[in-house]
């Protein structure tokens, strides 16, 4: 009888062989795509991040003709133009303006948006489908459409040059978008929570109120967000409603550094700039509810 011996070498080989190939997953990406990825991210956010520094960069040239030589503004840099925008200019009268006014669209345009999309979300009354409908259709209007019309009717309910008509006209933009986010994210709260509500003997304003708004925070936020941004940077209602120099808003204010014969566009600039200041303020106040706010109604109707 003869005794085989396998030698170590081969026994390794063959089990190397009979061992499976190592197959990637769908979540794992090769380091190629991950590079690629990661250079079409870089670019995209270059992309969109040049507007902002540039004009950021034109603001410290003193002179107004230096955005056709921006090359030359790097030497002679500096923060006259904001002395300037801050101290001789009417920037904190418009700045106030536009506080009231962006403040009050953001209140009164979530309180509507709110109220409507709860109550086509929970109660079913004649007509709650063809509403949200309809709102969409406002939404179809370009404003040179809208302005005429408008003008006529904040000028017979004498509501021209008037912080509370430009908020009205501001809130009939930013409701029907807003009212149709907060449908579908109250869309996703329990109708149990509505019914302990009555149970425990609150109305139904009250359970809307107590219940319903704190967990519809996420929604609300994007709803404000959305709404502030309307009227803070908005120029033709502004423009079109506000009558009187001391009513002017800060996106109407800017069109003052422009006249027939003269253009200070580095004034112009530093005054963007500094509106865009509070904008991204509101923006990181409000952006950890943003990505859920605006996906929570996505999967339900």
């Amino acid at each position: 009888m003869t005794t085989t011996t396998e030698r170590p070498a081969a026994r390794s080989s063959a089990a190397h062989a009979a061992r499976p190939a190592k197959v990637r997953s769908r979540e794992q990406r090769s380091p190629v795509a991950t590079a690629l990825s990661h250079l079409a991210l870089i670019a995209a956010s270059l992309i969109a991040l040049f507007p902002v520094v540039y004009i950021a960069y034109i603001s410290l040239g003193p002179d107004d003709m230096d955005y056709l030589h921006p090359g030359q503004i790097l030497g002679k840099a500096t923060l006259s133009n904001y002395d300037k925008v801050l101290n001789q200019t009417d920037f904190f009268s418009w700045f106030g303006n536009s506080v009231i006014v962006a403040g009050g669209t953001t209140v009164v345009g979530v309180m509507l948006a709110a109220s409507t999309g709860y109550a086509v979300s929970r109660m079913r009354f004649a007509g709650h489908k063809q509403l949200m409908w309809t709102l969409l259709v406002t939404q179809m209007f370009p404003i040179a459409v809208l302005i005429v019309p408008m003008y006529y009717i904040l000028s017979n309910l004498q509501l021209l040059d008037s912080y509370f008509g430009l908020i009205l006209v501001y809130s009939g933009t930013t409701v029907p978008y807003c009212a149709w986010l907060l449908k579908g994210y109250f869309d996703t709260i329990p109708v149990e929570i509505d019914e302990a509500g009555r149970v425990d003997g609150l109305s139904p304003f009250g359970t809307f109120w107590r219940l319903i708004l704190p967990l519809a925070r996420p929604g609300l936020a994007v709803a404000a967000f959305y709404s502030f941004l309307t009227a803070w940077a908005e120029v033709a209602f502004a423009s079109t409603f506000m009558l009187s120099s001391d009513k002017y808003t800060l996106a109407v204010g800017l069109q003052s550094f422009i006249s027939e014969h003269d253009h200070q566009w580095q004034l112009m600039a530093t005054t963007s700039v500094l509106i865009a200041l509070p904008a991204a303020l509101v923006f990181y106040l409000v952006q950890r509810h943003l990505v859920t706010g605006l996906t929570a109604g996505a999967a339900k109707s």
